[in-house]
């Protein structure tokens, strides 16, 4: 597991503006994951998955994702309560 992916900064900002078409393009609320698989040979980037109901434990995918941006798990439960009470 290594989080964050070794990637360069144009595919990794490639990959999040998809992550976020994604999200939109199935009308998406709440939190979602979003996966994606990566031919490094021909350079091209897969949308594999989205996933509304991540999983949520300490050592889930989802809440490693956010520590690794800076969010720590009490943090991501304390500002999903505050959006979901928004």
């Amino acid at each position: 597991l290594i989080i964050p992916a070794e990637l360069n900064s144009e595919t990794a900002q490639t990959i999040r503006g998809l992550a976020v078409e994604a999200y939109k393009a199935v009308d998406c609320s709440g939190m979602a994951r979003v996966d994606f698989l990566l031919d490094r040979n021909a350079e091209k980037v897969y949308v594999n998955e989205l996933n509304t109901l991540p999983g949520f434990t300490d050592i889930s995918m989802y809440p490693k994702l956010w520590d690794a941006s800076g969010l720590a798990y009490p943090e991501l439960l304390d500002r999903l309560i505050e959006l979901a009470l928004e």
